[in-house]
């Protein structure tokens, strides 16, 4: 999943339904039931689900979404090869078959993987599902019109490069291949174990051809899943989805479907998102919330109301808020200067800054701290909980800076808690004890995306992030550390612009890998491996909290998207 300020766009995290990982996550006082309220927490059919957003869903075309986990709302609709488990906490970081059987099956070293469809799948006229369509859906989303999409195919798929979608080239892409109507088939460019988690992303919804309508299709997208479409206003910023008749539980074990309607609100102000919420007035008591976190100050209301505190949902996201270096640039090219500031960063400060330990938990690791990850803990620069001035400043001695030096640290204008102004202060005011002047370069957000993202302007010293696009190690390092991945004309996101032939044939090495499991532990021992390297300073992996209405039953959040999984979702 790109920077949020790249992605959210189009993901997820999110995104977007996006949205949106370490330790379980934290429901309620009954598990599964959030409201606190008491009574029956028996999760019942019917009724209608308010979702109250900032971010208006749009660009609702499968082959246009950038979603984690085929996305929150978006999975309501669009069922693909696979999804995430709907289950809370760790259990749900795994991947799970969706319309087909298993999670596919590799063959010639992880470079084809074959699926076979379940029996009875139907779309919401009735008409049934077929390979086909999954292969049309696929090949439209490589149409320049239809942009937007998770870009993995293009670089995956055997002679995918070029190719500009069924509307220019009717031929198709020869790399997927249908022989009959419940078989798929992919041939890829090189190893990828991981492609079982590619085939969550909605790029792989069903599109019947004859009812594309090109540009038009997200208007009247034809569901594959629980729900359809019955009103998209204004681009997604309302929608009103109800149930797709034809769908059944017998071929869908994964989405519970208890509302029979479901409307989404969006352009909202995220503080009159939380307070209908608290309120829980009317159809409000019946609401959640996909995109909106609670803040520090309304966290600290919340939190002195154990009617309210009751209702809030924890969860965890594979994210990693840092600071980059860039070694094209001076001192940042001498290792002992990147060292000095790993050691003199004060991460108490940061977490305070960024909303308090509720909101942020301190990061001594690039990969996020799970196991789906290949989390292995490491502290390669020991800078307790405040920091180690004293270290910081011999290595600085050892780096020809006896008296301290003077550096710019680029951060963003915009008040998120993760690269803003209270983050550059905390990091400022700590490294001002180990004798480096920080001086601060505030950027607005899209000037600040747009510098750090291309290595014609990267700065030196900078605040970022980065999340996953699926719960393991791969999304995670190969797109920051791969040399092969630096892109000089155009969106970069390899910071440290690192190309170091080891690491680039480690990440092939464990890419060819089917096991997970096994590939998990390869991607911890390398994210140590690179750690050495001092290329960033992790500060902290941010904590998601989130308010429900007072009726609300049955909140499951997993470790892979961090947030309330609308799919479970019952009202009282």
């Amino acid at each position: 999943m790109r920077q949020p300020s790249v992605i959210a766009r189009r993901m997820a995290v999110a995104s977007v339904s996006l949205v949106v990982a370490a330790g379980a996550a934290a429901c309620g006082p009954n598990d599964n039931d959030a409201s606190g309220s008491g009574g029956d927490s028996t999760p019942h059919k019917g009724g209608t689900l308010t979702v109250l957003n900032s971010d208006p869903q749009s660009d609702f075309d499968p082959a246009r979404l950038y979603t984690s986990g085929g996305g929150n709302v978006p999975s309501l609709v669009f069922r693909t090869l696979t999804t995430r488990n709907r289950a809370n906490g760790a259990a749900g970081a795994k991947v799970v078959p969706d319309l087909a059987t298993d999670t596919g099956r590799p063959s010639k070293n992880a470079t084809v993987w074959t699926y076979t469809l379940k029996a009875g799948l139907k779309y919401e006229d009735g008409t049934s599902i077929t390979s086909a369509d999954i292969k049309y859906g696929i090949e439209r989303s490589f149409a320049p019109e239809l942009s937007g999409g998770a870009p993995y195919l293009r670089d995956w798929l055997v002679g995918a490069a070029d190719y500009q979608g069924p509307y220019k080239d009717k031929k198709g892409l020869s790399a997927i291949e249908t022989p009959d109507s419940r078989t798929i088939v992919f041939h890829l460019n090189k190893p990828e174990g991981e492609f079982p988690y590619l085939a969550t992303q909605t790029q792989f919804t069903p599109v019947p051809k004859a009812k594309d309508t090109g540009t038009k299709y997200e208007e009247h997208p034809v569901s594959s899943g629980p729900y359809k479409v019955v009103k998209n206003e204004n681009d997604g910023e309302h929608l009103v989805l109800e149930r797709n008749t034809y769908w059944s539980a017998s071929v869908d074990d994964q989405r519970k479907a208890y509302p029979d309607t479901i409307d989404v609100r969006s352009g909202l102000d995220s503080a009159v998102i939380n307070q209908r919420l608290s309120a829980s007035q009317g159809a409000d008591a019946a609401a959640v919330t996909t995109d909106t976190n609670l803040g520090p100050a309304e966290l600290a209301k919340v939190t002195g109301d154990k009617e309210l505190a009751a209702r809030v949902g924890t969860g965890h996201f594979g994210y990693t808020n840092y600071i980059a270096f860039n070694p094209k640039v001076k001192p940042f090219d001498n290792p002992k200067v990147r060292q000095a500031i790993s050691y003199a960063v004060d991460r108490s400060s940061v977490i305070n800054a960024a909303g308090g330990s509720a909101l942020a938990e301190a990061a001594t690791t690039y990969l996020p701290n799970q196991k789906s990850f290949g989390y292995e803990p490491y502290d390669l620069f020991p800078a307790g909980a405040t920091g180690n001035a004293a270290k910081a400043k011999e290595l600085l001695k050892e780096a020809g800076y006896p008296n301290g030096l003077t550096v710019t640290l680029t951060h963003d204008n915009a008040q998120n808690f993760k690269t803003s102004p209270e983050i550059a202060t905390a990091v400022q005011d700590a490294l001002k004890k180990a004798g480096i002047t920080v001086k601060l370069q505030g950027l607005e957000d899209n000037n600040y995306s747009d510098t750090i993202h291309d290595v014609k302007t990267e700065p030196g010293f900078f605040l970022t992030g980065w999340g996953a696009d699926w719960p393991s190690g791969g999304p995670f390092l190969a797109p920051i550390f791969d040399g092969r991945q630096i892109v000089k004309d155009g969106a970069n996101f390899n910071t440290g612009q690192l190309n170091d032939a080891s690491v680039n044939a480690e990440i092939d090495a464990i890419n060819k890998l089917t096991d997970l499991n096994a590939a998990a532990k390869r991607w911890g021992a390398l994210d140590k491996k690179i750690g050495a390297q001092a290329l960033t300073v992790p500060l902290f992996h941010p904590v998601y909290k989130r308010l429900v209405g007072k009726d609300i039953r049955n909140v499951v959040i997993s470790d892979w998207t961090g947030v309330l999984d609308i799919s479970q979702v019952a009202v009282k």
